[in-house]
């Protein structure tokens, strides 16, 4: 495993309370694959990577418990000076929108050769010809003139385009990639996702990818982790979990996603998960999704399930599946 995250405890302190955006989170990345982190907004799936990268503005936010591995190195107790060099060089990360993300009195190329300075050490001129070449693997045409343009001055697909350079340019050994295809239409949505597709399979970059998407998952995942209410509540391989999902929530989001089968000129039904995402702050008793679940019994209630193996490579937080 290239990244090995091992009961993750992220909390914010706020005014209404204490939120448990992150509890007890595990998983597992290979080498050179892509994971899927799936989610409805505000399960805590942008603060999970924000953890691993250790972004998070403290306070509000604060680790409490547990480990991330990488390289041997449990990032959680390392320096600020020592993550510094890992964050861009064997970690870095694309963020949901680019216009906010990008330093808007920067230039592009500033943008994507302070990287390659600050990491590699190179002299201002070999920076800008790597930065060029970077645009170049990107499929941004006009590369030269592009690393004097402003971030206004590009469209949102290209500014995403953009912030895919700069996390590729140190050559980093992981990716995660926050809702990359945010605020995109359809044909550059599929654009970025074949282009993360093609440098992964270049370079060999392992990826995480955030997304409340369930096509882009079929298309693009190896393995799928899905959360809610700040906890993973089932993993399995892509292929097994759109074959036999097995928590009523992973269920819940197939069955409000369109099918591709759905013959023409029938009417298409989806079917909406009842109910509202708990306040991570006020959470209830027993199994957060206790009263959105249709399959809820009185244990739900009062105990919270564990995360278990009920098949090889396949695992569930449900009372439904507990082993005796």
């Amino acid at each position: 495993m290239i990244l090995e995250i091992t009961d993750l405890c992220t909390h914010f302190e706020t005014q209404r309370g204490l939120a448990r955006v992150v509890d007890r989170v595990s998983l597992q990345m290979e080498e050179g694959r892509t994971a899927a982190l799936v989610g409805e907004s505000g399960c805590g799936k942008t603060v999970l990577a924000l953890s691993i990268m250790r972004l998070l503005p403290s306070p509000p936010a604060r680790i409490v418990s547990g480990r991330i591995w990488l390289n041997g190195e449990n990032l959680l107790a390392l320096s600020e000076e020592q993550m510094r060099k890992i964050r861009g060089r064997e970690i870095a990360m694309i963020f949901q929108e680019p216009m906010t993300s990008l330093n808007p009195v920067l230039t592009i190329g500033e943008q994507i050769t302070e990287v390659l300075r600050l990491h590699h050490g190179m002299a201002k001129r070999d920076a800008r010809l790597k930065g060029i070449e970077m645009l170049q693997q990107v499929r941004i045409g006009h590369p030269e003139k592009r690393m004097d343009d402003y971030p206004h001055q590009l469209s949102g697909g290209m500014r995403q385009r953009v912030m895919i350079a700069v996390a590729m340019a140190c050559n980093p050994r992981i990716m995660l990639a926050d809702e990359p295809t945010t605020a995109l239409d359809v044909t550059i949505q599929a654009q970025i996702l074949n282009l993360i597709a093609s440098l992964q399979q270049k370079t060999g970059v392992s990826v995480l990818l955030i997304t409340h998407d369930l096509g882009v998952v079929a298309g693009f995942a190896d393995f799928v982790f899905v959360m809610y209410a700040g906890r993973i509540v089932e993993s399995a391989p892509v292929e097994e979990i759109f074959r036999f999902p097995a928590h009523p929530y992973t269920k819940g989001l197939m069955n409000s996603h369109p099918r591709m089968n759905t013959p023409v000129g029938r009417d298409v039904y989806l079917q909406a998960i009842p109910g509202v995402v708990p306040e991570l702050f006020n959470l209830p008793s027993g199994c957060p999704f206790q009263d959105r679940c249709p399959d809820a019994v009185a244990i739900c209630r009062l105990e919270e399930p564990k995360l278990e193996e009920i098949a090889p490579n396949h695992s569930c937080r449900c009372w439904k599946y507990r082993k005796s």
